[in-house]
């Protein structure tokens, strides 16, 4: 089912969310985290994105984000989801029994592929990526607070900055967070 959003300004700055599917909550595990935030990293040095803001919970990631040249936003949010879905599966299936869901993870997004003529076996993530483009100050602003608020609003820390998989530490700290940032 085609979207009402999309990368329509190829030169916008987006506000983009993409989550699991069933909101399950793979983002608790470190080696699932960092298979996300290195393929962020490659994204940003090998294919023009640019990170503005973000923060990674537990089941779904917020993005502020747009692009230095080409390929697209969509391109390579595409290209982001499909390789940080294979590569998260790879390493599921791999487990060790450190990982306890290893059977009810696979079930779920061996269901979710099944349902989906897109998928050839597994679905990781939802088809949806609902862009907005940041076209005001204030609206950009609006969305800035609510990425970073959300481990805030979700009872995870008490203050913004202190989560690590957030930016927040980036424009409210003087120190550096996880991933390199493009101001805005």
């Amino acid at each position: 089912m085609a979207s009402a959003y999309s990368f329509a300004n190829p030169d916008g700055t987006y506000f983009v969310t993409f989550a699991t599917v069933q909101w399950a909550d793979a983002f608790t595990r470190k080696a699932y985290v960092d298979i996300l935030l290195d393929s962020l990293r490659f994204c940003q040095t090998k294919k023009g994105l640019r990170l503005h803001a973000w923060c990674l919970m537990s089941n779904h990631i917020h993005l502020i984000i747009s692009r230095a040249a080409t390929p697209t936003l969509s391109d390579i949010v595409r290209d982001l989801k499909k390789y940080t879905s294979v590569r998260i599966l790879e390493a599921i299936q791999q487990a060790d029994t450190r990982e306890s869901r290893k059977g009810w993870m696979l079930w779920l997004f061996r269901s979710a592929g099944e349902k989906n003529p897109n998928n050839e076996h597994y679905q990781f993530w939802q088809q949806d990526n609902h862009p907005e483009e940041l076209i005001t100050p204030p609206f950009l602003k609006q969305k800035m607070d609510y990425l970073h608020n959300n481990p805030v609003v979700a009872g995870l820390v008490d203050e913004p900055w202190e989560y690590r998989l957030s930016s927040a530490r980036d424009y409210m700290t003087d120190r550096k967070g996880l991933l390199e940032i493009d101001f805005v």
